[in-house]
């Protein structure tokens, strides 16, 4: 329940941006960062979270986060200005990153009780939930909207916290005591030695990892009138950011890791690159609907509604899979088939078609989401899986952000035919990047190796 949290926020909105933007009299290139204030804090905090759950325990951590998803859903309900709005979007990206990491520990000290790896159907019952939600999202978010209003987008949030609390605090083992981790932690050599909490965190790194994003997002989101003058300093901080990293005993992102982990490292990329394009459909397309094709709220949720079906499925046949090269491969090819068929998509488009594009983009979502996070279950240091996890998603972030940046460009204040076939048109060269970078990674071939 804690796993769906994020996934779920960050395609629910996708129907409540047009509600949102009338309602408070900003268009789309302002309501465009309700998704990625939640990115930005959520790129942030998941490597943070996640290297907290390696040395706190992912206990705590996570019964931590869920108190913060309580506060965001307090303040977006009641919100009375798009400014709260923000502030409970930015509170909820910092509360629900706290599960992923934290589960993907539990389930590495599990295996460490139990003298095995995690096997990938266990995995999948957590992507499931990741997955699931976030295919739900856009038919749930419209439902809600439709019948509700948008304000049940953020109150929806406060029974599911305070359930997953309750049963968090029967059901999720405790946490080992400090000595216990410490000794986990000194008999695997990749985790290194980590003095203090405070010290394993990295804070400098991570305010210059922040800030570095934040300049990058401000510059993206409006790339119709582009503000050149901020690549100057977001130049000069990734700068310092990364001699830092280099020579800080306990980085935020360790870079000479990644640099020999060249597996993990593509991982990443790919990753990054295909829920940029997931995401443009997530919320360019909905939007589309909306305003292009005149669809309600309601409707346009019933709409998206093959995406979330063949996304549910697939991250469970995805998870029966031995083998990551040929789902990602054929997820690859159904990104680019989906973002063809938008490039020809009008307001007089047969309704058929618009449920096939849905699914097209559906289909890869189950598929890349089990098999990358088979992938970095696999290709990362056994002590660090939760700051691993974590660095996933923020890479799934950063593709959000940009999935963003490209929709304002596209549509500006209201989308319409150009906006979505421009949007669409880059998707689709993306997608062929997107075919060569798995095609040719050499670590797939051999499918995913076991951790030890």
């Amino acid at each position: 329940m804690g796993s769906l949290l994020n996934p779920l926020n960050t395609t629910m909105i996708s129907t409540a941006l047009v509600s949102i933007g009338h309602d408070f009299g900003v268009g789309a290139a302002d309501t465009a960062w309700l998704i990625s204030v939640l990115y930005l804090a959520s790129a942030v905090a998941q490597p943070v979270l996640g290297k907290l759950a390696d040395s706190l325990g992912p206990r705590r951590v996570f019964l931590g986060g869920l108190l913060v998803v309580l506060a965001s859903g307090l303040v977006g309900t009641l919100a009375p200005s798009f400014v709260w709005l923000l502030v409970s979007r930015l509170l909820l990206g910092v509360g629900t990153s706290a599960a992923y990491p934290a589960a993907m520990s539990v389930l590495r000290d599990e295996g460490r009780r139990v003298g095995r790896t995690p096997p990938r159907p266990v995995l999948a019952r957590l992507s499931f939930a990741g997955l699931g939600s976030a295919a739900v999202g856009p038919t749930l978010g419209g439902v809600l909207v439709g019948f509700f209003g948008w304000r049940a987008i953020f109150a929806v949030n406060l029974p599911v916290a305070v359930a997953a609390f309750v049963l968090a605090l029967f059901f999720v083992p405790k946490d080992a005591t400090g000595a216990a981790r410490a000794q986990a932690r000194a008999a695997d050599p990749a985790a290194g030695a980590q003095s203090s909490v405070w010290r394993s965190v990295d804070p400098l790194g991570i305010g210059l990892f922040t800030t570095a994003l934040t300049l990058l997002a401000f510059f993206l989101l409006d790339l119709g009138h582009p503000i050149w003058w901020l690549l100057a300093p977001f130049a000069a901080v990734s700068l310092v950011l990364a001699r830092w990293q280099l020579r800080a005993r306990q980085p935020f992102i360790d870079l000479r890791t990644l640099a020999r982990n060249g597996a993990l490292t593509r991982t990443y990329l790919r990753h990054g690159i295909s829920y940029l394009l997931i995401y443009c459909v997530m919320y360019g397309f909905t939007q589309w609907l909306e305003d292009g094709r005149g669809f309600t709220a309601a409707t346009t949720g019933l709409v998206m509604l093959p995406m979330s079906l063949t996304a549910l499925v697939c991250s469970l046949l995805g998870a029966r899979t031995k083998g990551i090269r040929g789902p990602l491969a054929l997820a690859a090819v159904l990104l680019l088939g989906g973002a063809s068929l938008l490039v020809f998509v009008g307001s007089g488009t047969p309704l058929i078609l618009l449920l096939v594009a849905g699914a097209c983009f559906g289909i890869p979502q189950g598929l890349i989401g089990t098999s990358n996070q088979a992938a970095v279950q696999s290709y990362s240091p056994p002590g660090s899986i939760g700051s691993a996890a974590g660095l996933q998603r923020t890479a799934q972030y950063i593709g959000a952000i940009a999935a963003s940046s490209l929709i304002a460009l596209a549509y500006g204040r209201q989308a319409g035919d150009s906006g979505l076939h421009l949007m669409a048109a880059v998707s689709a060269c993306l997608g062929v990047l997107l075919i060569v970078v798995t095609l040719t990674d050499r670590a797939l071939r051999g499918g995913a190796r076991t951790s030890t």
